[in-house]
């Protein structure tokens, strides 16, 4: 049987689908980080001053940082695309992100409020990956294995 990105079963469940969806949506928003691989500093720097943060200073470590993370996320993006391909398949390896997922995001969300992050950053980006890693790891857990 030929394999394809698109997982074509027809045993597929309503909980695969959420599933795969909630793989596909996140991957590609992660993805979308690839512009910040590439793009001139500048829009970076307007972001930051635009959030409240000052100026972005302009030093090699800042750029690598900024660039490297980009990347980090788009390669995660990646790789959430590919195992929503085959979900039945890639099961352990999605128990395992869900599970340091719900770690992650509390570290995040103490990061974000130890930092100083502005208020809304704080309360959307560590609770989103914590519902996203908790509504996985419940539909996995559910879902025949």
């Amino acid at each position: 049987m030929k394999r394809s990105l698109v997982m074509l079963s027809p045993n597929r469940t309503h909980r695969d689908k959420v599933v795969v969806f909630l793989l596909r949506a996140t991957g590609i928003a992660m993805l979308t980080a690839l512009v910040f691989c590439v793009c001139p500093f500048s829009w970076m720097e307007t972001i930051h001053q635009w959030m409240g943060l000052g100026t972005l200073p302009d030093i090699p470590i800042v750029r690598y940082l900024t660039r490297s993370l980009s990347g980090m996320y788009a390669y995660l993006g990646a790789l959430l695309l590919y195992l929503a391909g085959d979900i039945r398949r890639h099961r352990g390896t999605l128990l395992f992100l869900s599970v340091t997922g719900l770690l992650f995001s509390v570290g995040i969300i103490l990061l974000d409020s130890a930092v100083g992050m502005p208020l809304f950053w704080t309360v959307a980006e560590g609770p989103m990956t914590l519902l996203l890693s908790a509504i996985l790891l419940i539909l996995l857990l559910r879902a025949r294995g």
